[in-house]
């Protein structure tokens, strides 16, 4: 049966996030979005951890779990990020390891070897350790050997195994003699499957794609489809170390232009720029400014692939289908902003007609979605579907926009009297 799932977000333990993300916020919005399996999001975390155990109850001993006394059909797995950040060949590395665990006993058993190292895992649900990924992979895998670390949103600037700032050129030169027991990387919010397969140290693993949220509006906003028949840990598990493309059907993609590291570029100066003129008209330097330029994930990705575009055998990787939220969406059509009133009033809406909004973006037939919102919004996920948009590459820690409508339709939208939602 058809399962999505979000590997990596975040609790209100960890810095700049919802103070109301707990756990019934996390499965109510997973219900809105339709993510049927959610991360429990910063297991590190002891205060966070005691609530955890306290009330959550595995399902049938199989390492997924729900929340005690309550209704919802949404199930947690046990996963976490982490911050790793330490000196390696005359060089500071920065990079971020998402870890899925089999169990709530083997997280405690990790916390306690990333304590007794001198971790202060208390400081952040995300913790910063002065340790290195090899040797926060060696104590996953001493506190159960069906643990599984991924690296995370590999491609960004700062915190990023591939990372242009404080990354490495290979997965080898990061975990040396343990690179074995990497099986997936995580492609992040500025980069997608097709970027990743350009890198042929990349074949043999599964690319997964995950929301990274902070909040549960932005729960989902990437994400893994996959087909589960026991709906256990050992299940996800395996589909992962295999690449197995006939249970894992797709990675749900933010439109990585929409990303905020995808271009080469200086936000201080409003200054972005294509990868190939940051080397070829302003020689790595912000025109603005003369400082250098933070070099994105394409410029990054340009200097590490080993593969051509036109040349990628598409058949030996995992499919993905590229999504703009609903949100985002309904305040393209009205010209205003996601969070809104108005925007927020009919997402709700045609939420409740529909069920959840992966049913809306990706299985409704355009019949279907006529009966649900105005003829203009179906036509906008039409639009999306075929990739008839228009867009403007995030860069240097700012958003991108993936526009779905343009100037004029949106003039026409003020003047729409189809519901009086509008």
């Amino acid at each position: 049966m058809r399962k999505i799932i979000d590997f990596h977000i975040h609790s209100k333990y960890s810095r700049a996030t919802s103070k109301a993300f707990d756990l019934e916020e996390m499965a109510k919005w997973s219900a809105i979005k339709g993510v049927d399996i959610i991360s429990v999001a910063d297991f590190t975390h002891p205060a966070w951890f005691e609530i955890l155990e306290k009330n959550l109850e595995e399902i049938n001993n199989s390492g997924l779990y729900k929340i005690k006394n309550n209704k919802s059909q949404i199930k947690f797995l046990i996963s976490t990020e982490v911050s790793c950040i330490y000196r390696q060949n005359d060089k500071t590395r920065r990079v971020h390891l998402c870890i899925l665990m089999p169990s709530l006993e083997s997280a405690g058993k990790f916390n306690k070897l990333l304590k007794n190292a001198g971790a202060k895992l208390a400081s952040d649900g995300r913790p910063i350790l002065g340790m290195s990924a090899k040797q926060v992979l060696k104590f996953m895998l001493e506190a159960d050997k069906k643990a599984m670390m991924i690296p995370a949103h590999v491609w960004t600037p700062w915190f990023a195994v591939f990372g242009s700032k404080s990354g490495f050129d290979s997965l080898e030169e990061c975990f040396e003699e343990l690179t074995p027991h990497i099986y997936a990387i995580e492609t992040g919010l500025s980069s997608d499957p097709l970027m990743n397969w350009r890198l042929s140290e990349l074949d043999n693993l599964t690319i997964v794609s995950n929301s990274d949220a902070h909040s549960g509006p932005h729960i989902g906003r990437e994400a893994n489809v996959m087909d589960l028949g026991e709906e256990t840990y050992s299940e996800i598990y395996n589909i992962i170390k295999t690449k197995n493309k006939t249970k894992f059907l797709y990675t749900i993609e933010f439109y990585p232009e929409e990303g905020m590291y995808h271009w080469d570029g200086h936000r201080d100066c409003k200054f972005s720029c294509h990868p190939d003129d940051t080397k070829n008209q302003h020689q790595g330097l912000c025109p603005e400014c003369k400082k250098p330029l933070t070099i994105g994930v394409m410029s990054q990705v340009n200097k590490l692939s080993d593969i051509k575009e036109d040349k990628i055998n598409k058949s030996q990787h995992v499919p993905y289908k590229s999504i703009v939220p609903l949100p985002n969406i309904i305040a393209n059509y009205f010209g205003m902003g996601r969070t809104s009133k108005r925007v927020q009033s009919l997402y709700l809406d045609i939420i409740n007609k529909a069920g959840n909004e992966f049913k809306i973006l990706l299985d409704l037939s355009e019949e279907e979605l006529n009966k649900i919102m105005p003829e203009d919004l179906s036509q906008g996920i039409i639009k999306m579907r075929n990739n008839d948009i228009h867009i403007e590459p995030g860069f240097d820690g700012q958003y991108g926009k993936v526009l779905v409508y343009s100037e004029s339709e949106q003039a026409a939208a003020k003047n729409n009297k189809q519901t009086k939602l509008f």
